[in-house]
């Protein structure tokens, strides 16, 4: 069913549409600018590298990013430009609601309508089936990360595998739940396609987002206390053995940081863009607000999330080129698991 509306009064969500659709190109444009930006240092410090898990993860991570931004600037900002040749067939509700659905279409025009209904609600379960699968994949790398800070501790290990699948699986199943009732409307105002998703249930979202965050919190509490645990002993060490290892730990709390506050920043605006007063304006305000939610949110996943393998390897390469012939280091590096022994074992 659709609606169909040439009243003024649909102008300012149009409007809104069309500048909301600025704000998902400038996303892309972000994730295609840190892929050049870091060229150099992924086939230096990936592709040429011995692949193991963490490869696979980052290349999965940094590639999808691209095509994902695009398909949601595609599927989230879907707009199309539909003729009418015969306006007998056009009616005009000026008063009706969002969630009205008017059957006026002609069958002339029935199939390209349906093919475009068809294209963006793949876009759209396509969208958020990767923000899940994505999320999972930065959950396996921070425990990657977290096992090797906790040097390799098995207790450790099985504790975050049995938080990342319970965090994970509850939002795997309430995020079917959300989307088994959405429902896509056709929308055709002053000649414009809109893809319009009712149904949406804001409070299964936010339960996803709540626990998306208890799970980051907990994962930067346990880097921060290893990380200042290992600081105090170390205080009691060697320069030249101690202050390797701070330094080690310094990049994984420094790339933990960013990617938390990244995080903490998607969070409160998308929890904030979950209020009724800001999901159903179109309001200056609140597309910027939800303008700004996509690039932080592809930043997060999509630049911030790769350089968590990324600055570690970097930090190696570092390392490896500029340290003497007799020193051996025991390193927490990203790479394979490879240990390197030091008088602490890391």
């Amino acid at each position: 069913m659709t609606y169909v509306s040439n009243d003024h009064s649909w102008w300012p969500f149009i409007s809104s549409h069309i500048f909301f659709g600025y704000w998902m190109v400038a996303a892309v444009v972000v994730v295609v600018y840190d892929w050049v930006l870091t060229l150099g240092q992924e086939i230096e410090l990936i592709w040429r590298q011995h692949w193991s898990l963490m490869t696979v993860l980052y290349l999965i991570i940094r590639y999808i990013g691209i095509p994902y931004s695009v398909v949601h600037l595609l599927g989230m900002s879907h707009m199309r430009c539909v003729s009418f040749s015969d306006q007998r067939h056009t009616e005009f509700l000026p008063s009706a609601s969002l969630t009205d659905t008017v059957s006026i279409l002609q069958s002339s025009h029935s199939h390209p309508i349906n093919t475009l209904v068809c294209v963006s609600t793949i876009t759209f379960y396509t969208v958020n089936v990767i923000n899940l699968v994505v999320a999972a994949m930065l959950g396996v790398i921070m425990i990657a990360r977290l096992h090797a800070m906790y040097q390799g501790s098995r207790k450790m290990l099985i504790f975050l595998v049995i938080i990342f699948l319970a965090v994970n699986i509850t939002c795997g199943v309430i995020s079917a739940i959300g989307l088994k009732y959405v429902v896509e409307e056709e929308i055709i105002l002053s000649g414009m396609y809109v893809c319009y998703y009712a149904g949406i249930e804001q409070l299964l979202f936010s339960i996803v987002w709540m626990l998306n965050t208890v799970w980051e919190v907990l994962a930067l509490c346990l880097s921060v206390w290893i990380a200042v645990k290992h600081f105090r002993e170390l205080r009691r060490l060697g320069l030249s053995t101690g202050s390797t290892i701070r330094d080690c730990f310094r990049v994984l709390i420094h790339s933990h940081i960013c990617y938390f506050a990244s995080f903490v920043g998607v969070s409160c605006f998308q929890l904030a863009n979950f209020s009724p007063e800001i999901w159903y304006s179109t309001s200056i305000g609140a597309q910027i607000l939800l303008g700004a939610l996509q690039i932080l949110f592809v930043m997060q996943m999509f630049v911030l999330g790769p350089r968590l393998i990324l600055s570690v390897r970097e930090y190696n390469a570092k390392l490896v080129a500029y340290s003497d012939a007799e020193t051996s280091l025991n390193s927490i590096v990203f790479q394979e698991r490879v240990h390197v022994s030091t008088s602490c074992t890391v």
